[in-house]
């Protein structure tokens, strides 16, 4: 099983040129350790409860006749052994020796004290390529350009989670792994920071390069992406923040030990400082960039300090069920937008004590994103599992849910809207994907209203993820991917009715105009992993693929 359930995009220019390697020092290591211990110690006490549920119920004669049985199994097992004396099998002489017991016997290291050993390689005669070069080489291979735009998938292989981070080159129509993250579960959600954070990092102008992931766990992990092999999160937020350091004063107390003793018996009931259900969807907040909000199944949304790594306010009783999608408004930073199975949207301003009370809209069934209109302020999308699209004013907030009017609906689909996104630099261009397998675009700034302009299988399975790229050179490539795990980039200008629609008749020069291609880059793999797996091929999956990520389309 492959499948890839959500994806973000890294602008250009914010990602370190040159990734460093995760450093492992004194600091580092004693706080490996202490995580470590303390999942052992986790893992010991279930073991425990399961044994000591498991002997429940058993008699106390059974147990005796069963150590008689264990004893008299000994007994036995240590007459078969008599005959081979091992006690003495050290003793015996080498079948290495000479008849006269000279040479050198045989031995676990062999001769290795008469071996020629150097202090450095370069005093070895036998190396001869110096092992800078080895470092040059890699270090060239981990470069990543201020023209490249990187892509974080969050991926499942083969019940393995992991994050995957790509890189685009555009103009080498190119995508590959740069690197990858290991991750404890199932990972649901991913949102791209600009804030450095954990590590004492807690400067408030500084930039970085870093992402939160959220996953069936209640916790969310913030990862360094500058960082190549990390074995630990940079900063947790949640209930697990707290098993990461044990206050400076409680360090080697007995209230410490109790503390972490309490804490590995994680609480299930809904509380102000962390979720305790899965983690459904993130959004950072670009005008406050120390804000994080999160959406869970445990019904709440919270909102988190990055510099302190804390929950600031918990809202308990926006919506009456799991909570799917969460947005900030672009012109006003305080006000969030969710959605919920509860098939409400509401748009509460966060710094209200408990917005028990917000404007809040109905739809026919559960939601699966909301989406502000990046060119519209005011307005928003509601995409929902009976594949409708809803388009809203805020300032039009209905008297009851009864009463919601949006300015247009459209079915966009026959199966749910599993994905949505509007173009952050095209006005009116809209994709949605479904878990009908197919991505299609649309054009909502036409006065006749919302038409589509292309409808296309990308072979990437059920969709899962669509993300148009944050850059202004790369406005037109679309992110898509789904349950074949496979990532995709569409080059969306490269469709004539595309170019019709949103780009006054853009054209392409030379060679792929008279082609009529489209361009569809993927990740190339190996030809014998796509026959044994039934990969997708390199550039694409839906039609007969061609060479460099190009790929042959009707338009629509």
């Amino acid at each position: 099983m492959s499948m890839i359930t959500a994806s973000t995009w890294v602008p250009r220019g914010a990602a370190a040129q040159f990734p460093t390697k995760y450093d492992v020092d004194e600091e580092e290591l004693a706080r490996i350790s202490r995580l470590a211990k303390l999942k052992l110690e986790d893992a010991e006490e279930d073991l425990d409860e399961a044994r000591n549920g498991e002997a429940e119920g058993k008699h106390t004669a059974s147990e005796e006749d069963g150590d008689v049985n264990m004893t008299l199994a000994k007994g036995d097992a240590d007459d078969d052994l008599k005959e081979y004396d091992l006690d003495h099998y050290d003793s015996d002489p080498s079948p290495t020796a000479d008849a006269d017991g000279s040479g050198e016997p045989m031995s676990m290291f062999g001769n290795a004290r008469s071996l020629a050993y150097h202090a450095s390689n370069a005093e070895d005669p036998y190396i001869t390529i110096p092992d800078n070069e080895d470092e040059d080489d890699e270090r060239e291979e981990l470069q990543v350009l201020s023209s490249d735009n990187m892509l974080v998938a969050a991926k499942v292989e083969d019940e393995v989670a992991h994050l995957e981070i790509y890189v685009y080159e555009d103009e080498a129509d190119n995508l590959y792994v740069h690197h990858d993250i290991m991750l404890p579960a199932i990972p649901l959600c991913v949102e791209w920071l600009d804030l450095p954070v954990g590590k004492g990092l807690a400067d408030a102008n500084a930039k970085g390069n870093f992402v939160a992931v959220g996953t069936m766990d209640p916790d969310i992990e913030i990862w360094d992406l500058d960082t190549i092999d990390s074995m630990y999160p940079n900063a947790i937020l949640g209930q697990g923040s707290a098993e990461q350091e044990p206050a400076p004063s409680e360090q080697g107390t007995d209230g410490a030990k109790k503390k972490k003793k309490k804490l590995r018996k994680k609480s299930k009931k809904v509380n102000d400082h962390y979720h305790v259900d899965a983690i459904l969807s993130l959004a950072s907040n670009r005008s406050h960039r120390n804000l994080l909000a999160s959406a869970s199944a445990d019904r709440t949304i919270k909102l988190w300090d990055l510099t302190t790594q804390s929950c600031a306010k918990s809202y308990n009783n926006t919506h009456t069920d799991k909570i799917c999608s969460i947005a900030w408004s672009p012109p006003q930073p305080t006000v969030l937008l969710s959605g919920s199975y509860d098939r409400t949207v509401c748009a509460a301003d966060m710094r209200a004590a408990d917005p028990t009370t917000p404007p809040r809209w109905g739809v026919e069934s559960d939601v699966e994103s909301v989406t502000w209109d990046p060119h519209t302020p005011t307005n928003f999308y509601i995409a929902t599992e009976s594949g409708m699209i809803h388009h809203h004013d805020i300032r039009s907030a209905p008297a009851s849910l009864e009463a919601t009017k949006p300015l247009w609906t459209l079915q966009a689909h026959n199966a749910a809207v599993s994905s949505f996104d509007a173009n952050p630099h095209v006005p009116g261009f809209l994709v949605s994907g479904s878990m009908d397998k197919t991505v299609k675009i649309w054009n909502v700034a036409a006065q006749a209203g919302p038409s589509m302009v292309a409808s296309r299988d990308l072979g990437v399975g059920k969709v899962f993820t669509t993300r148009f790229a944050p850059d202004n050179e790369v406005a037109f490539r679309l992110a898509v991917a789904g349950s074949k795990g496979a990532m995709q980039v569409w080059d969306t200008s490269t469709n004539r009715a595309v170019r019709e629609a949103f780009a006054g008749g853009m054209k392409l020069a030379g060679e792929d105009e008279e082609r009529g291609m489209e361009r569809v880059v993927g990740v190339e793999e190996d030809s014998s992993d796509e026959e044994d797996e039934g990969g997708v091929e390199p550039g694409g999956g839906a039609g007969g693929g061609d060479e460099g990520g190009w790929e042959s389309m009707d338009d629509a």
